[in-house]
């Protein structure tokens, strides 16, 4: 049965359904972190925030006992690899759906048992297996399997992954937000580094400022609010008690990075802070975080995209994502500059 498989964060799956929807694939069936659908047209990967994975020519496996999957999946290895020779590290990721008691366990117990039957045929290429998938967006080729149930998963070659990954926490991190900054620098590909400048607007308590201190970059954190844990007294952070829709650069200066995290209406945010400073090339880098607790998501996401935001009109390069560390809001990234196509990056 040809078709995509897509994952996302649990409870999110409508949403996916419909994001992948609107851009033309309908979907077939739902579970918890999945979505099944039919094929993309013309091969297409759709653009996707929700989707964790993207497996286009995903294969259906089933089975009542672990090594009869393993069996299957080991089988589809094989013909899909052909004569194609992986002579680096390559991605071998198996995940399963949340929500379902012990099929983590059932999924991890026929894992083992595909790659016990690897190691028996091509032991060279089961060392270069990587259980972790890249961590930067985009096409990846290596194995990809999800688990759906205990007699049912999904696997593919071939992978749009959307960036998204568990982060570590760090005990100086004044707040939980901290974790969702430490993600986005994967999605974006940089992070701050020494000597460069942060103006953090809506700081308090201040996560991302702590995260861009600890890497030696200099941050200006504007809120009323106060700053709490590493972020409080730390040489590189300087707090402003001010309004963040207020707050403006020094005449001819321009900030590295503009982070904005701020509990607020997203068309506000959109118009009346990240519009100028896109738009006035305020800073050259951008990580973004956009509620949309009370808003339509789907339909934010096509006016994100649409060519009069400033996301688009003012942006080099732009990712959309909601990530696992994200709750009811969609984080944005790029690069300030002259825009081109495509402007907002699968």
């Amino acid at each position: 049965m040809a078709g995509m498989l897509a994952t996302c964060q649990p409870g999110c799956e409508g949403l996916l359904a419909r994001e992948l929807g609107a851009a033309g694939v309908a979907g077939r069936e739902t579970g918890p972190g999945w979505v099944w659908t039919d094929p993309p047209p013309a091969g297409a990967v759709p653009e996707s925030a929700f989707a964790h994975w993207l497996l286009p020519a995903a294969h259906e496996l089933r089975g009542a006992a672990v090594n009869a999957l393993a069996l299957q999946a080991a089988d589809f290895f094989q013909a899909a690899l052909g004569d194609e020779r992986l002579a680096a590290p390559w991605p071998c990721v198996w995940a399963a759906a949340g929500g379902v008691p012990g099929l983590t366990r059932r999924m991890a117990a026929v894992d083992k048992a595909f790659h016990e039957r690897l190691r028996r045929g091509r032991a060279r290429l089961a060392r270069l297996a990587v259980p972790e998938p890249p961590r930067h967006p985009g096409p990846a080729r290596g194995l990809f399997v999800f688990f759906v149930s205990f007699d049912r998963a999904w696997i593919a070659r071939e992978a749009v992954l959307g960036g998204q990954r568990r982060m570590a926490d760090d005990p100086a991190a004044p707040s939980r937000s901290y974790l969702k900054v430490e993600e986005a620098y994967g999605l974006l590909g940089a992070e701050p580094q020494a000597g460069e400048t942060v103006a953090d607007l809506g700081a308090a308590p201040g996560g991302w400022s702590y995260s861009a201190a600890k890497r030696g970059a200099r941050v200006v954190a504007v809120d009323n609010g106060p700053l709490k844990g590493g972020a409080r007294d730390h040489p590189l952070v300087t707090a402003r008690a001010e309004d963040a829709f207020r707050f403006q650069p020094e005449p001819g200066r321009r900030f590295d990075w503009l982070f904005c995290d701020l509990v607020e209406e997203p068309h506000h945010v959109l118009r009346d802070l990240v519009t100028p400073w896109l738009a006035r090339r305020w800073c050259r880098r951008f990580v973004i975080n956009l509620k949309f607790g009370r808003t339509d998501p789907v339909a934010l996401l096509a006016e994100l995209r649409a060519p009069a935001s400033p996301l688009v009109a003012h942006a080099a390069s732009c990712r959309l994502r909601h990530l696992y560390h994200d709750r009811e809001e969609f984080t944005a990234v790029g690069t300030v500059g002259a825009p081109r196509r495509p402007r907002i990056q699968a």
